[in-house]
């Protein structure tokens, strides 16, 4: 209707949009936006099922399902983080990278089944399975924090029990032997010898040995502190950070250890290096400062500059250097580099990841685990959550791994109709190789009614105790 009347008739009259507006609205009901529509009818079933689901507490407004999957991450989820940067890093540009332009156009209530199935298949051909793992995950965390914030009734992801998420294939920890370490050690300079110790002695990550302090080394106790490890953040910046899952421990230090550790220092004094804790950012509020004021440590692993080392230089023109003079890689080219009027070509190799410093860790565990070593206790040394993530990485190190399974499944086959003799006593080679003869044939068969009770005597022969007929 227009606003003023008609001067002839004193009546307001109709406008070109009159009756296309939504006449009916609904308002009142506590938490709940009031929204209108064009009949009676669709106002009163909505009422109805907006009451209904506001008093089971699963009411959630469509309209706040609108906002674009990119701008939620941006403007709600992201801005509400605080992960450290070797967290924060990857985990940026694995979302802006990929779930941006794969799903960022998308509003968050269109993420349907049909979506996710054509996001992951986008995804598996831009990255590895392993990978694509992660990144669901990620999704997942975005989606679920959207219902926590009720623009989303549930998680798609979890709803939609059709589509099923990228698995990585299941791949078994990795050990060297005790040939490769000292290749490998021996092909290393000095000075970083005590790096394959430290992470053969005591199942140290790489960051963690590159953070470690003579003051940790405890030899009266006899066990090293694990307090803090060596990070850089995306941006090549330094600082100290707590061990991965931000827990401390205390490794049994083995004697042999504590010796070359004592060498080391004697011939590689310690360096001191000054860093920030946690970030490298400047701080913006005191509470920052704090948190962030930089700590002082001597490091026991230092460059030849005595410098601190960077792990992607370390990895490139020591670690991968020494394992193909040890002969587990080759060459894959070669870099071409200027440094003022010198030309110097820098061979280039491509390391498998099971090849590089971890691969010490797992080293350390099979170890533990062949020698007979309670899996809780190596879960403590190695800085475990829980024993079952002990297990779940190196279960297959244990003794005789799988060989009970096999001994039973093979007695659940044995034939019912051959005697059961010991696997190694003179009955058992000799009911092998029977005649078919009819009357040795009835006295094996009265051998098998009896059952002989018998054990081993010191010297290796049996000793019959019971004779039951």
């Amino acid at each position: 209707m227009k606003k003023r009347p008609d001067k002839l008739t004193g009546k307001r009259e109709r406008t070109a949009i009159y009756g296309t507006g939504k006449r009916y609205r609904v308002k009142g009901i506590p938490g709940i936006q009031d929204r209108s529509f064009h009949t009676s009818e669709d106002a009163k079933q909505w009422l109805a099922s907006a009451k209904t689901d506001s008093s089971r507490g699963e009411f959630v407004d469509p309209r706040k399902g609108e906002i674009l999957v990119a701008d939620y991450i941006a403007e709600y989820w992201w801005a509400g983080r605080s992960d450290e940067p070797s967290t924060a890093d990857p985990m940026r540009s694995r979302i802006w990278n990929h779930i941006i332009p794969l799903v960022g156009d998308y509003a968050l209530r269109e993420i349907d089944a049909s979506a996710l199935r054509t996001f992951k298949a986008a995804l598996l051909t831009r990255v590895e399975e392993s990978t694509a793992e992660v990144i669901w995950g990620h999704l997942s965390s975005i989606l679920g924090s959207a219902v926590d914030d009720q623009r989303l009734l549930r998680n798609p992801m979890k709803a939609k029990n059709s589509v099923k998420p990228p698995r990585a294939i299941d791949s078994k920890a990795k050990a060297w032997s005790r040939e490769v370490v000292d290749a490998v050690r021996a092909e290393l300079q000095d000075r970083y010898q005590i790096a394959v110790d430290l992470g053969i002695g005591l199942g140290l990550r790489q960051g963690e040995a590159f953070g470690l302090a003579e003051e940790d080394f405890d030899f009266a106790a006899g066990v090293v502190h694990i307090r803090r490890q060596l990070r850089w953040d995306i941006k090549g910046r330094p600082y100290f950070s707590l061990p991965k899952g931000r827990k401390t421990r205390e490794v049994p230090l083995p004697a042999n250890l504590a010796l070359r550790a004592r060498a080391h220092f004697r011939r590689f004094p310690s360096t001191s290096c000054t860093l920030p804790w946690r970030n490298p950012e400047a701080p913006t509020t005191a509470l920052e400062e704090r948190q962030r004021k930089p700590i002082t440590v001597e490091l026991i692993l230092t460059s030849s500059h005595g410098n601190r080392i960077y792990y992607r230089t370390w990895n490139d023109r020591s670690w991968k250097r020494a394992l193909a003079a040890a002969g587990l890689i080759k060459p894959v080219g070669e870099k071409v580099r200027h440094d003022g009027n010198r030309v110097r070509r820098v061979l280039l190799y491509a390391a498998p990841r099971e090849d590089m410093f971890h691969v010490l860790r797992h080293t350390y565990a099979s170890v533990q685990l062949e020698a007979g070593e309670s899996v809780v206790s190596l879960s403590k040394w190695l800085g475990h959550s829980t024993p079952k993530v002990t297990l779940d990485h190196y279960a297959h190190f244990m003794p005789g791994a799988g060989q009970r399974g096999i001994a039973a499944m093979d007695a659940w086959l044995r034939d019912p109709s051959r005697p059961k003799v010991p696997e190694k006593s003179l009955l058992a080679c000799r009911a092998a190789h029977l005649p078919p003869n009819m009357q040795v044939k009835g006295i094996v068969q009265q051998g098998t009614d009896m059952s002989v009770k018998y054990k081993e005597t010191a010297r290796g022969g049996l000793a019959v105790n019971i004779i039951e007929c």
